[in-house]
């Protein structure tokens, strides 16, 4: 792809970070809006003069809206100036700054992809400590198990005189608790550390599916054909240790072949090359259903994300509970790992209107906030009996700013849940946050 392909994306954000509508910006260069429209949606080329116009009324050079640098590069150190609270001034030479010194804006970049990260770590314990029952049954054993030697060891200690049997029968409870205590400590620390990944150790079938889509980048070229003839094996896949891991695994490749039929990959890749992360374009190209794209979009090869200069989505599905039934993370986007997520997510809101497509920008909450663009389905599944009950799934796609079609209307601020999401004047708080004083 030419390098000024997404010239169009690059002026949008420019526009957007400078607070200037279409309109504004249309007529400082002499141009209708429809026709800004066109070019920022990447549809229209701009030429050199109208380029050198839109770069002086937007205050940057030429070259930092026809060439741009790596776009993770870019996001990285744009979300490590927004930590140090970098004014706009600086957040707009950021594409300058990567391109002057692409060494240091790799530090950067790499720095918050750590730091980062790290409060995932966080967030996965706060979860595992609130929800997980195998940790709460091995802090409880350690814990009996230390009460009954203090317990022994303080009858020991006060009593003067105690007959040789019971000295004996003490000694062997300290023994037995101590060994007892050693083995659930020991159990413990290796079940914290049965996962070095951002995963802090698998605890569910949803789990394991999920990991090991992720060993495979989330796609399965076997199955791209579409001549039903591929197969992917699952007996010898190590992340997939349970039967209910598999059975899940299965239904999934039956999907992606489903979706890999419909949507056959060389031409929808070049429909992405060509028009972006624009959903609604391509279900009325492909006419397929929005949920099907929105699915498709997540599980393409990542050459096919390069091509278009795009960086990976995100994806959630739930169900009508609202629990989250799959995950592929996005990073800056923070996915719970049990139960639902933020009520304000777009993956709800279509829950509540089966059919319609749904498109809002988001904003993470804090000082680190990161934007994207969300675009949300509800569709029922199929039943084939009368008085059956409703059924619905909600799909959720999370695409980073830097790729998305942009809206002039002001971003939603949502969090991961309520207990770890530092906006703490959110209306629909369920719970108090273990984040205060943090935002």
């Amino acid at each position: 792809m030419a390098r000024t392909a997404l010239t169009g994306t690059r002026i949008r954000a420019r526009r957007n970070m400078r607070g200037l509508r279409q309109s504004e910006l249309a007529r400082a260069v002499g141009v209708s809006p429809s026709y800004l429209n066109l070019i920022e949606h990447n549809r229209r080329k701009a030429g050199p003069e109208l380029l050198g116009a839109l770069a002086q009324a937007l205050g940057v050079s030429p070259d930092a809206l026809a060439e741009g640098g790596d776009p993770r590069l870019i996001e990285g150190a744009r979300a490590a100036a927004l930590r140090s609270g970098a004014d706009l001034a600086d957040l707009e030479r950021i594409e300058e700054f990567t391109g002057r010194f692409p060494g240091w804006a790799k530090v950067l970049a790499q720095t918050q992809s750590r730091v980062e990260r790290l409060e995932r770590v966080v967030d996965q314990l706060s979860d595992r400590m609130t929800h997980d029952p195998y940790l709460g049954e091995a802090l409880h054993e350690i814990i009996s198990a230390v009460t009954s030697v203090q317990s022994t060891a303080s009858i020991l200690n006060d009593t003067q005189e105690i007959e040789q049997a019971w000295q004996n029968r003490f000694h062997q409870n300290i023994l037995q608790d101590s060994a007892r205590l050693a083995e659930g400590a020991v159990a413990l620390v290796n079940y914290l550390d049965s996962a070095k990944d951002d995963e802090m150790g698998l605890a569910a079938p949803q789990e394991e599916v999920e990991s090991w889509l992720a060993q495979r980048d989330f796609h399965l070229p076997e199955l791209e054909a579409g001549d039903g003839e591929g197969e992917v094996h699952l007996t010898d896949q190590v992340e997939l240790s349970s039967d209910a891991s598999r059975t899940l695994a299965r239904q999934w490749i039956a999907r992606f072949r489903a979706d890999a039929t419909a949507l056959p990959l060389a031409p929808f890749t070049d429909a992405l090359a060509k028009h972006g992360m624009a959903p609604d374009i391509l279900a009325e190209r492909f006419a397929a259903p929005f949920d099907q794209i929105l699915r498709r979009l997540a599980f393409l090869p990542l050459e096919a994300y390069r091509r278009a200069s795009l960086s990976a989505p995100g994806l959630v599905i739930c169900d009508n509970s609202g629990t989250l039934m799959f995950r592929r993370p996005l990073q800056g986007f923070a996915l719970p790992r049990f139960g639902g997520g933020c009520p304000l997510w777009p993956l709800y809101q279509a829950l509540h209107s089966p059919g319609v497509p749904l498109r809002a920008p988001l904003v993470t909450p804090g000082r680190l906030g990161r934007g994207f663009m969300s675009y949300a389905y509800c569709a029922a599944r199929s039943q084939t009996r009368f008085d059956a009950p409703r059924l619905h799934q909600a799909t959720m796609l999370l695409v980073p700013e830097e790729g998305a079609r942009s809206e002039d209307s002001p971003p939603l601020s949502v969090g991961a849940n309520c207990r770890t999401c530092a906006q703490m004047d959110c209306p629909a708080r369920r719970e108090p946050s273990i984040l205060v004083g943090a935002a």
